[in-house]
């Protein structure tokens, strides 16, 4: 017999209460009257079999018994939590955008509204990224030609993201939002053109006056800027759009030119570092480390196609007034769902929030069946958290899920507080601003695994199935 709690059993039997193999006397078990002693249950299985479905709720009870216990304390308290979500990339504009208008609106819901799974962070691309249909910037010049007073600037290709962002700030207007550009504009860079190269020196205050124009007109439109990283994996340059910029440029236009443009412009704006893998933490370190440019930096932020999420925690330990933050992860289009459940809610959700980390963010929130748009050499196996099929149709990959287990339960300004580790039971916890808390469980195991929620002295004996995610909220 399968069951999600011990309590279930117990109220269907008279003398045993029933968990795998194990039996124990009702004798040794008291239930906890009060309703605040009930659990809430959310499941994903990685057999797909069930997804981010409600079970049975579970209670505590004064037990004794064998199982391991996961024990959450509230008393050590970690990060706020700014949010959990997607990039909102030009391809999944256009995609999302190709739904009927009725679907279009029933998707936005589902992912930005309490009552869907509340998805409260974005992250957008500054000009064109690799999801887009095409590449360009928001200063783009005949060949030859240079524009170092930016009179040429317009956001207009960017007009339907900036729609489907009104749209999203009328269903959840707290959403927050980070901005990143690929490249700049061409004629700003050494090799003019829009893969790899670096930025002129000569263009450094232009490029930063670029930035504030960007905030200022996203402003004007009624979009708040919460953050922008200078450069999207700044050591990749062999994507298109993509530029390389070292760790001493990025402290020098930091600290010279971006820094204080923000500043004379009165832009409160975060600005976050390096935006590239946890291989590499000595490149945010290098630019924490200058002392002009550390002012002006809000933290660090990080991928994880390289390294170990633990690469968090070595610069937050370092720099313990500083924020950090994860910011992309893509599920591909070869992955199962079982293993990319199991990979990502271990490090993406659980690594990168119990590595200090403020944000956990997988990547495009959209594609359509052939994983386009894309612009030529874009990725061509990022898999959207949903596939648009046609005009009435699309799909919940794994990356909805994978992102749905924290955002719909933990929402900004929660903070992450202390829990134990089990056998093969990665977990995290948090106490949300309505005093709820959340516990997010992955069991890596192929086989269920039976263990005790441990909270205030109370205990809650839950079987979790294998390969299966479970948020537990009390």
């Amino acid at each position: 017999m399968k069951l999600h709690s011990l309590y279930s059993f117990f109220l269907k039997s008279t003398a045993l209460l029933f968990s795998g193999a194990v039996l124990l006397p009702l004798s040794s078990c008291k239930t906890l009257s009060t309703k605040d002693n009930k659990v809430e249950v959310w499941l994903t299985k990685g057999d797909e079999s069930v997804k981010l479905e409600q079970q049975q709720n579970i209670v505590f009870i004064n037990t004794t018994n064998s199982f391991q216990n996961i024990e959450v304390d509230a008393s050590q308290v970690f990060q706020s939590i700014d949010g959990f979500g997607y990039t909102l990339t030009g391809g999944s504009v256009q995609v999302i955008n190709q739904l009927s208008a009725t679907k279009k609106q029933e998707l936005l819901n589902d992912l930005f509204s309490a009552s869907g799974i509340g998805v409260n962070y974005l992250r957008i691309s500054i000009g064109a990224s690799d999801l887009n249909s095409e590449v360009f910037s928001y200063d783009d010049l005949p060949a030859g030609q240079t524009d170092p007073t930016l009179s040429q600037f317009s956001l207009t290709k960017d007009q339907a993201v900036i729609q489907m962002l009104k749209d999203i700030l009328v269903i959840n207007p707290n959403i927050k939002i980070l901005a990143t550009p690929w490249s700049p504009p061409v004629w700003m860079k050494d090799n003019g053109n829009s893969v790899g190269g670096s930025l002129k020196p000569e263009f450094y205050g232009t490029y930063a006056q670029y930035f504030v124009k960007y905030i200022q007109a996203m402003q004007a439109q009624g979009i708040k800027i919460d953050a922008i990283t200078p450069q999207n994996e700044p050591l990749h340059p062999g994507n298109n759009p993509s530029m390389y910029m070292t760790p001493g440029d990025q402290a020098t236009f930091i600290k010279n030119n971006l820094g204080p443009a923000f500043q004379a412009a009165n832009i409160t704006t975060k600005i976050i570092a390096y935006d590239h893998n946890c291989d590499n933490p000595a490149y945010p370190l290098a630019v924490l480390n200058d002392t002009t440019a550390n002012p002006y930096v809000d933290g660090s932020a990080f991928h994880l196609y390289a390294g170990d999420i633990s690469a968090l925690s070595m610069v937050h330990n370092l720099f313990p007034n500083k924020n950090v933050y994860f910011t992309e992860q893509w599920t591909s289009s070869t992955g199962g769902f079982s293993g990319d459940l199991d990979w990502h809610v271990k490090n993406v959700i659980i690594g990168s929030m119990r590595n200090w980390s403020k944000t956990a963010l997988e990547w495009n929130v959209a594609n359509d069946a052939s994983f386009g748009p894309h612009t030529p050499g874009g990725c061509t196996q990022c898999k959207g958290a949903v596939t648009i099929n046609n005009a009435t149709g699309y799909d919940k990959n794994v990356a909805y899920y994978i992102i749905a287990h924290a955002s719909k339960f933990v929402p900004a300004n929660s903070q992450r507080i202390a829990s134990t580790q089990g056998d093969n039971l990665s977990t995290v916890a948090f106490k949300t601003p309505a005093g709820k808390t959340v516990l997010i469980v992955q069991n890596s195991n192929s086989t269920d695994k039976t263990f005790n929620i441990k909270y205030n002295q109370k205990t809650a004996p839950v079987t979790i199935a294998g390969s299966s995610v479970a948020t537990y909220i009390f």
